[in-house]
């Protein structure tokens, strides 16, 4: 039983590939980017991933997700995120994270 239970979890793994039109849980995508649940919504609360809210739900389109983990974009959104928390970094520009905030 315990094998099988293996074999059912390296699979879930091999299945985590993003697609780019597929919509996304918090679970989903929580799981995908191995972040905590306050984590999540801490970034879908300052925008740094655009969600749909579905009722009391969010959802997230894969696109959302492979943007966040984008290697040229890793560093902007690291800044973005620890400024939205209230810690200093050189070089971010205020007027970038005002703009990311209300969605221009």
């Amino acid at each position: 039983m315990v094998q099988s239970s293996m074999a059912i979890i390296e699979k879930e793994r091999v299945d985590m590939e993003i697609k780019e039109n597929q919509v996304y849980t918090t679970e989903e995508t929580r799981e995908l980017l191995k972040i905590s649940s306050s984590t999540m919504m801490r970034l879908i609360k300052k925008g740094l991933i655009r969600g749909a809210k579905v009722g009391r739900q969010y959802r997230i389109l894969g696109k959302e997700i492979l943007r966040v983990i984008s290697p040229k974009l890793e560093d902007k959104v690291g800044k973005v995120y620890n400024k939205a928390r209230g810690w200093v970094h050189e070089g971010v520009d205020e007027n970038d994270i005002t703009n990311r905030r209300e969605g221009a």
